[in-house]
């Protein structure tokens, strides 16, 4: 959530959360934005004892001046026509990378090489960009050695982003070896999807 005083507008992107009375003042009107991977979110506003859920696109909540909470609807056009500068002052939302890696290796895939490509302009509206690495393996071999191979994975893609100009120390890397599958498998079974790092630039 973040307050645009100056329109007396509370956005709130897509998501779950609930904004007790306390934090309400009076003509404070509630947006729920759409998020921006279409999943849908829901936000319950609380005041003067009464709490209503706002769980569709543009819905909307607003305290009137005698006290009331009354709900409604907007629409982006409306949205955007009134609140345009507190959008637009909204930081980028986070952009994420999937990359994947041949089998028991550290080297990407072609294909992956390529998106790799894409990941140096996605920065540029990002003054001060943060970017999180994290490795993923298949489970073919053991717990230990995919922990190991995750975390290898994760630096060699912060090596290839530091080679392209992107400072070291805004990069962090983590391992989750075969614990967090897109596709779950038995143990033992090659699967190229988990053979990953996603990378997450905010």
């Amino acid at each position: 959530m973040r307050r645009a005083s100056l329109l007396g507008l509370l956005l709130i992107l897509s998501g779950c959360a609930a904004v007790p009375a306390p934090y309400m003042a009076r003509d404070e009107a509630v947006v729920l934005l759409p998020a921006a991977d279409g999943q849908p979110g829901a936000l319950t506003v609380v005041h003067g004892g009464r709490s209503e859920t706002l769980s569709t696109p543009y819905a909307t909540a607003s305290v009137q001046q005698e006290g009331r909470l009354q709900t409604g609807t907007s629409t982006a056009e409306q949205v955007r026509a009134t609140y345009g500068a507190a959008l637009d002052a909204q930081p980028p939302r986070p952009v994420k990378f999937r990359l994947y890696f041949l089998g028991n290796s550290e080297e990407l895939t072609d294909e992956s090489k390529a998106e790799l490509a894409k990941v140096l302009p996605a920065l540029a509206s990002y003054p001060a960009p943060e970017i999180v690495v994290v490795g993923h393996t298949d489970r073919v071999g053991t717990v230990e050695y995919n922990d190991a191979l995750s975390l290898r994975r994760a630096e060699r893609l912060r090596t290839e982003l530091v080679q392209i100009g992107i400072a070291r120390e805004r990069i962090q890397v983590a391992g989750r070896g075969e614990r967090e599958p897109l596709v779950p498998t038995e143990d033992e079974v090659a699967e190229p999807r988990n053979r990953r790092v996603e990378v997450t630039v905010r």
